[in-house]
């Protein structure tokens, strides 16, 4: 048997269902607050009841699923008070963080931020959303490794995940997605000058369109609630 017609290993099934039920959460096929059923999921993605349980463990661990006693697994949602909370933490750090980074900064970090910067334009051209998402990633964290302080970047790691469920929305905008790209490479010009403060409030105002997005949402889906109750 050739080595391309041997089976996936199991921890490569484990990754590709919790791969999946990312990508429906995350880029809205599940909306906020939806119920995650594990029969349901069982029979979407053609997976044991085991794979499924450790994809959701995996998930609330990165802050895009809850579970609850009594209720069971739901994708997260957030209140406007507990996305402006949030995002007020990871404003913080990602402002701490570019003031660290030495400018000009080092020729290797510019170069390797080219290189993610030309990947994520491929996928964006290409509509490959997980690709998108992966790059994005990426790219924000492979800039602020530039701080040399693995602690932050780790907990600003933590910070972009629980914003997964806010932001990945308008990986699929093209407005957002336009205005990320022009972004990117303004960071990336910032990079070989000396100007910290103008990168560390590009890198702030970078958040603030997924931000904004989600909170109009949110406001929008509570006034048609509220719309409803009143009929």
């Amino acid at each position: 048997m050739s080595e391309a017609s041997l089976p996936a290993s199991r921890a490569d099934e484990q990754a590709e269902v919790q791969r999946r039920l990312e990508d429906d959460i995350i880029f809205g096929r599940f909306a906020p607050g939806s119920r995650l059923v594990e029969d349901t999921l069982m029979a979407r993605y053609g997976a044991s009841r085991h794979y499924i349980r450790q994809a959701l463990v995996q998930l609330e661990r990165t802050g895009v699923v809850r579970r609850e006693k009594n209720v069971g697994a739901t994708v997260c949602s957030y209140s406007a008070e507990e996305v402006q909370q949030i995002y007020a933490v990871r404003e913080m750090l990602t402002r701490q963080a570019a003031l660290m980074i030495p400018l000009p900064a080092p020729p290797e970090l510019i170069v390797r931020l080219k290189e993610i910067q030309a990947d994520y334009c491929r996928h964006a051209d290409a509509g490959n959303l997980r690709g998108i998402h992966e790059t994005n990633d990426l790219f924000h964290l492979t800039l602020f490794s530039g701080c040399g302080n693995p602690y932050l970047v780790r907990t600003l790691q933590d910070y972009m995940g629980y914003t997964l469920p806010m932001r990945a929305k308008n990986l699929a905008d093209h407005a957002g997605l336009q205005l990320s790209r022009r972004q990117h490479d303004i960071m990336i010009e910032l990079l070989g000058g000396t100007d910290s403060w103008a990168l560390a409030q590009l890198c702030v105002d970078h958040m603030q369109y997924s931000k904004a997005d989600y909170l109009a949402r949110t406001a929008g889906t509570a006034a048609s609630g509220r719309l409803a109750i009143a009929d």
